[in-house]
C-alpha cells in the first residue's frame, strides 16, 4: 500500500492501481455468439412472461 504524510502529520492510504489495457472490439465470431444468446435471452423471457399471463 501507498502511503504519504502530508506537513500536519495526517496519513494518506493509497490503494494499488491495477495496470490499464486497452480493450479490442469483439471478433466476428464472438459477435455472433453475442447476438444468439441476445436471442436466447429473449425467448426466455418472453416465454416466463406469457406463462406468468397464462397463470393469472
Amino acid at each position: 500500500m501507498y502511503t504519504t504524510t502530508n506537513e500536519t502529520g495526517i496519513l494518506n492510504n493509497y490503494s494499488k492501481e491495477p495496470k490499464l489495457y486497452y480493450s479490442e472490439f469483439p471478433t466476428k465470431e464472438q459477435q455472433n455468439k453475442y447476438a444468439f444468446q441476445g436471442a436466447v435471452a429473449v425467448l426466455f423471457i418472453a416465454s416466463v412472461v406469457l406463462i406468468a399471463l397464462g397463470v393469472s
